[in-house]
């Protein structure tokens, strides 16, 4: 069978029913895998981290293409390629951020371009433009997010084809949707769902969907497929916010807890998927309340053992700033804080950076 899934790019074979690519329809367009994500929600089988990225920026790199670079807003720490000019020397690059429907809406554009932007550069990143855009499910695409996009690469192309390349689950899959106007590439909330580069025909260029990006030191590729339904958020972010008078612990649920001490007057906004429950408690009690309930009281947990966290330290604190949790959300912190600790799990990175909102 000489045939690739429309899907997510593999080749569809029908004679080994456990191995990426099944189908018992010899005419079908899509693998049993990508069909039951489309149809049931569920993952057959999971590839969040069977994708080499370096090979994947490799195959990039030898394209003759402007790159579209897709980052989720929601988890843009998390989202950003170290050195990626260096994976990809002399590339042009467009940032296309998506999910801007997450955000409040509080947040001008303005300040949130200028937030990426400077984010971008400290990490020695300089895209040639940014795009900035909300939901674009087909449906419910916001059409004035689609006509800009087009309007950049209109403008930066030139005769080139163009490439689609992001951190998984930061969208891509439903951008090229949203382009074509049609439901034609799987997508879903788990990372991994476009296992091979996948060439789309248009009138004019080749537009090429790549498989996600993966990283260790992110929730998204460490908790179970069932978590992964309560830590990805869906609808806009309700801001919860704390006023903390003395030394305080929050725990997010079993995954995340926030130790904020020698503070007066001090508040903090959590930023996490509504389905995450947040307990808020005495920091002198938090050792014990974290050996004894771990994995209940606090769920979902990866572990039920308080030994398996790692603890990230800030020194004291004057004035706001983003304690982000890659994989699942961040707090923002103002106010006068002597130290505050993270603790996560011993494969997440937490990410001190000046507040977004």
């Amino acid at each position: 069978m000489d045939k690739r899934c429309k899907g997510c790019g593999v080749a569809l074979q029908s004679e080994h029913a456990q191995e990426l690519g099944y189908t018992p329809k010899a005419a079908a367009d899509y693998c049993q895998r990508c069909f039951r994500i489309r149809h049931y929600d569920d993952v057959t089988i999971s590839m969040r981290t069977g994708i080499d990225p370096d090979q994947v920026l490799k195959q990039i790199a030898k394209m003759n293409a402007l790159v579209l670079w897709v980052v989720d807003l929601f988890d843009f720490e998390a989202n950003l390629i170290a050195g990626i000019h260096r994976h990809l020397p002399k590339k042009d690059i467009l940032l296309v951020a998506t999910k801007r429907d997450l955000l409040p809406d509080t947040l001008a554009d303005e300040k949130l371009g200028r937030f990426l932007l400077e984010r971008c550069g400290a990490q020695g990143i300089h895209p040639i433009g940014l795009v900035v855009c909300g939901d674009l499910r087909v449906g419910s695409c916001e059409q004035a997010s689609i006509e800009e996009i087009k309007n950049a690469i209109a403008m930066y192309r030139g005769k080139r084809d163009v490439v689609i390349m992001g951190m998984a689950n930061a969208g891509k899959s439903t951008l090229l949707n949203a382009l074509l106007n049609r439901e034609e590439l799987t997508t879903s909330r788990y990372p991994g769902t476009t296992l091979d580069i996948l060439p789309i025909d248009l009138e004019d260029y080749i537009l090429y969907d790549t498989p996600g990006l993966s990283r260790m030191d992110s929730y998204l590729s460490l908790v179970s497929d069932a978590v992964l339904k309560t830590i990805v958020p869906t609808k806009r972010l309700k801001a919860r916010g704390y006023q903390l008078y003395e030394d305080q612990s929050l725990a997010v649920g079993g995954l995340v807890r926030l130790d904020l001490c020698g503070g007066q007057r001090v508040s903090c906004v959590a930023y996490f998927a509504p389905g995450l429950q947040i307990h808020r408690g005495k920091q002198e009690k938090a050792d014990g309340l974290w050996k004894t309930h771990m994995g209940e009281l606090l769920a979902p947990a990866i572990s039920n053992d308080p030994a398996s966290l790692k603890k990230y330290t800030h020194g004291a604190l004057k004035g706001k700033l983003d304690v982000v949790i890659h994989g699942l959300g961040w707090f923002c912190i103002s106010g006068d804080v002597k130290q505050l600790s993270v603790y996560v799990d011993r494969q997440v990175d937490v990410t001190f950076r000046k507040a977004m909102i």
